[in-house]
């Protein structure tokens, strides 16, 4: 039987509880929203797999991590995507450099994927209606700025009882650039 996973950025504890608190200042205001139970994170990627393959694509996400390069994140402005997603923007660096590692993880992930993504958002909502949108801007017209390091990819698998994806395991960046073959001369 296969299961559905997910690859995620996940930030800080404290970003994890802080976005916790704002789903539910959120639900108190508008009600039940969709990914209103879902912990912080930026997704990578999501794909299908069976319980005997998960070993052998941790192997390969410590390898593609081997040679990431952890990044500090600056998460500094509200925003929403035309389907009523609202979420916390990266700032222009952070941005460019998220992209980066999401495509480098992307590109390097030899499971094929039902979801690839390449544009670093931490969702707060989704799905929300024209109403719902100007109501979460009006809840959060505060600044915000949140930061973290980027240091390691997060595996999740979904859990269809609860309808959450649970955090199975991290993998950590190494910043090890992969040895490469170089061809010598002996004179």
């Amino acid at each position: 039987m296969q299961n559905r996973y997910s690859l995620v950025i996940s930030p800080s504890e404290e970003i994890i509880a802080l976005v916790k608190t704002m789903k539910e200042e959120l639900a108190a205001e508008i009600g039940w929203f969709h990914s209103k139970n879902s912990l912080a994170h930026i997704t990578v990627n999501e794909f299908m797999a069976a319980e005997n393959e998960i070993e052998t694509i941790k192997k390969q996400l410590n390898s593609i991590c081997e040679s990431l390069k952890p990044i500090s994140v600056c998460l500094n402005s509200f925003d929403n995507y035309p389907n009523g997603a609202f979420f916390i923007a990266p700032d222009a660096n952070s941005k460019i450099d998220l992209k980066q590692i999401m495509k480098q993880v992307n590109q390097s992930f030899k499971v094929k994927t039902l979801l690839k993504n390449n544009e670093p958002h931490l969702s707060i909502a989704r799905k929300l209606t024209p109403e719902q949108l100007a109501s979460s801007y009006r809840l959060f017209s505060k600044a915000i700025d949140l930061n973290f390091i980027c240091n390691s990819i997060t595996l999740r698998r979904f859990n269809p009882d609860v309808k959450q994806f649970e955090i199975m395991d991290h993998f950590e960046f190494k910043n090890n650039p992969k040895n490469t073959f170089v061809q010598g001369t002996l004179f």
